[in-house]
This record gives C-alpha cells, structure tokens and sequence, in this order.
C-alpha cells in the first residue's frame, strides 16, 4: 500500500491505484528524483537499497536534475559505474527511434 502522504511526489496516478510492486519503476524514480527526505525513508523500507539500485540502473528514467541524479546514484545508491546521463537527465533531448 502506498501511503496517501506521497500522493504529492506520484502526482501522475493517484495513491489509491497504485501497486508497490507492479508499479515500483515509476515509485522508485518519482521519489528519487522530487521526493522529500520521509518519501526517500519509506522507499528504502519498502523495497531495499539493492532492488531499489537494481532498478534505478536496469530501468533509467528521464526524471532527473544533474544534481538529482548525482545525488540519488552517488549518495543514496553508491553506484561507482559510469551512466548513460542522456538516459536519466530531463535536460536532455529525448532520443527517439
């Protein structure tokens, strides 16, 4: 269940219709990417560090601020590899075909 309080930071779908794990890709990134500190909190009880890295580096998503992602990748997750930042930087032209 996810709580009513994060209804803020998924604006996209409301909380009622939200599942945690069918929807954990958009969950995780949305609240890595505007979450406040309580939001980053109860994802990481949720889902874990290592799933919640998992996904963030399998599933990119353009959702990020340069500050953001380097936050999220660097602090947060401990990821030491390089990244595609074209995948995550909502700066950046999306690249399609």
């Amino acid at each position: 269940m996810v709580p009513k309080r994060l209804q803020a930071v998924l604006w996209s779908v409301s909380t009622d219709k939200l599942d945690t794990e069918k929807d954990k890709h958009y969950i995780i990134h949305q609240i890595l990417a505007y979450g406040r500190w309580e939001d980053v909190i109860w994802l990481f009880n949720t889902y874990g560090r290592d799933k919640i890295k998992q996904i963030f580096v399998q599933h990119p998503s353009k959702d990020y601020t340069p500050s953001a992602l380097k936050f999220s990748s660097n602090i947060l997750l401990g990821i030491d590899q390089a990244l595609d930042i074209d995948k995550y930087d909502r700066s950046t032209p999306r690249i399609i075909g």
